[in-house]
């Protein structure tokens, strides 16, 4: 069981990353249409580091696969915390980047949870 668990943490720490990770460089892309890496580190320090501490808060490693206990946790945890660091940092949380991150993160980090723990479900039935 415990290597189970074990898995579905790296699980979670891969897909909750690469999926933070996309959303900033498509939404980077989206609207400068470029490749600026010192840009682009600018608009993600503030959703990692949100996210690392989503995770420590939350305690992933409790449920890591969990849609409602942590996916909504993280969820929330990252985008409140990650608009603030943004805009503590003087970077633009314009209204309708504000509706997009919220939206596209929920979906995203409660999404793939909610999959994959219906997978897990099945495949133990």
């Amino acid at each position: 069981m415990a290597s189970k668990k074990s898995s579905h943490l790296v699980l979670a720490l891969i897909v909750d990353l690469v999926l933070v990770l996309a959303f900033i460089v498509i939404g980077h892309y989206q609207h400068y249409r470029d490749f600026d890496p010192s840009a682009l580190v600018q608009t993600a320090w503030p959703f990692v580091a949100s996210l690392v501490l989503a995770w420590l808060l939350i305690r992933v490693w409790d449920r890591p696969l969990s849609p409602l206990a942590t996916g909504t946790g993280v969820w929330a945890v990252m985008v409140l915390v990650g608009l603030t660091l943004r805009a503590i940092s003087g970077v633009s949380v314009a209204e309708a980047f504000l509706i997009v991150a919220t939206g596209l993160n929920f979906v995203t980090l409660v999404g793939w949870r909610l999959i994959a723990s219906t997978a897990v479900g099945r495949s133990a039935r």
